[in-house]
């Protein structure tokens, strides 16, 4: 009896000890998750510079940041915040850069620092993974300081942004902790930027500074990627455009392009029959067109160079025929100034005034998200000292259905040898919303 009773006891003390393990790692995640974060450490640099050099280059890194835009709303002052980031999670405001007391007014070089390499606050506060620290986190000590430098000499604007409307438990900071347990990796401790070789130029524009994979990273339903740098494209969240895949040639790649084409349609907006439309034209109409040569030349190199790939192929078959209504409403919004045979049209210089729709990479997009935003909204390049009169294409939202619109696309998709799949009404309807700001 005694024997057969110890025999039954064991099952429950090692469920017991199951149990209380289990108990005791959930207790100590809580813990972890919740436990107020003060401000990280940072090394000591030693006074942050203040001279006129070290300001004009922080203004420079600014322009190859692109800080002003995203840090200003429509109509508001430059770089004092309030800009709103539509996310699936709610919305964030960007914050004011400028030295008051709403701004950066309170902050050191090494907070600013500490929120570029590590997203953190001055207070601790973890900050939002709409702002890209995935990226900011590769800047160098030596180019924080001179950002630093240049923001403090702003005007001082008093005006704080407004508050997240962030929905719980993405608000939390156990989400922030959770979230950058799963997807951030602070880069190296770099004092001074790579700049030994173009390509080293290059990788480090393109993985810091241009933060090119905020829009170009394909993203999971956390709003993340197991690898941030990722350039494999991706849907840009709440504005329906879709950020093409930079290593597939047959997307954005630009692999099997010369050098100068690249850099051609950073400083200008157009290289042979590619023009730049949509969120890339706010890009190059506030950033890249004003880089220096040299930073053009490194990231069309490092571009040019990376690993090609191929995008996933989009659902459902290629269309088997032009279809009478899609060609029909080609020939009478479309081709004036694409050409019949989407050859597209050029100006007196050789150059096109409307691109060619005949091989057009965007027309064959796995995605139809940015030709329909295009046909609805409009296509606009931006106004470069290059290009300073660029050729636009008026928007149909009013003057076409999504039956209409879908039948169009799938003669675009289908015409002139291309065998991309077709577009439905659906497709278009889920795609028609108004792109925020």
């Amino acid at each position: 009896m005694t024997t057969a009773a110890h025999a039954s006891t064991t099952p429950r003390r090692r469920w017991r000890r199951v149990g209380a393990a289990v108990a005791l790692t959930a207790t100590l995640w809580l813990a972890w998750a919740f436990w107020p974060s003060a401000p990280l450490p940072v090394p000591a640099t030693g006074p942050a510079p203040t001279d006129a050099a070290t300001v004009e280059r922080g203004r420079y890194l600014a322009t190859l940041g692109n800080c002003q835009v995203c840090h200003t709303a429509r109509g508001g002052t430059p770089y004092a915040g309030g800009r709103p980031v539509h996310t699936p999670f709610g919305t964030v405001y960007s914050s004011n850069l400028t030295p008051s007391a709403a701004g950066l007014g309170g902050w050191s070089a090494d907070d600013f620092w500490r929120a570029l390499h590590h997203g953190q606050s001055r207070d601790g506060r973890w900050l939002y993974p709409a702002f890209p620290f995935n990226n900011t986190t590769h800047i160098a000590r030596a180019d924080s300081d001179a950002l630093y430098a240049y923001l403090r000499q702003l005007p001082p604007v008093d005006a704080p942004p407004p508050a997240h409307t962030v929905g719980w438990p993405y608000n939390t900071a156990a989400a922030m902790k959770v979230w950058r347990a799963l997807y951030f990796q602070p880069g190296d401790t770099a004092t001074a930027p790579p700049d030994t070789t173009p390509l080293e130029r290059g990788a480090y524009l393109v993985r810091g500074l241009g933060h090119c994979s905020a829009c170009h990273a394909p993203r999971n339903a956390l709003g993340a990627n197991r690898n941030m740098l990722d350039l494999a494209g991706g849907l840009i969240p709440m504005q329906n455009w879709y950020a093409p895949s930079l290593t597939d040639p047959q997307a954005a790649g630009v692999q099997d392009w010369p050098l100068d084409d690249v850099v051609a349609l950073f400083r200008t907006g157009r290289a042979g029959g590619a023009l730049v439309t949509g969120p890339m034209a706010e890009v190059v109409l506030h950033s890249t067109q004003h880089w220096r040569e040299a930073d053009l030349v490194a990231m069309a190199t490092y571009l040019r160079q990376l690993p090609r790939s191929a995008s996933p192929a989009a659902p459902g078959t290629p269309s088997s025929g032009l279809g009478p209504a899609g060609a029909q409403l080609y020939r009478q919004h479309c081709a004036q100034c694409h050409g019949e045979q989407g050859e597209g049209v050029r100006t007196g210089d050789g150059q096109f005034a409307y691109p060619p729709l005949a091989g057009n990479r965007t027309v064959t997009l796995a995605s139809p998200a940015n030709l329909v935003q295009t046909v609805l909204n409009g296509g606009f390049g931006p106004a470069t000292a290059g290009h300073p009169q660029p050729f636009g294409m008026p928007p149909f939202v009013l003057t076409l259905s999504d039956a209409e619109l879908a039948a169009v696309l799938t003669h675009l998709r289908s015409a002139w040898g291309h065998r991309a799949s077709a577009v439905s009404a659906l497709q278009v309807q889920q795609l028609r919303g108004t792109t925020l700001d």
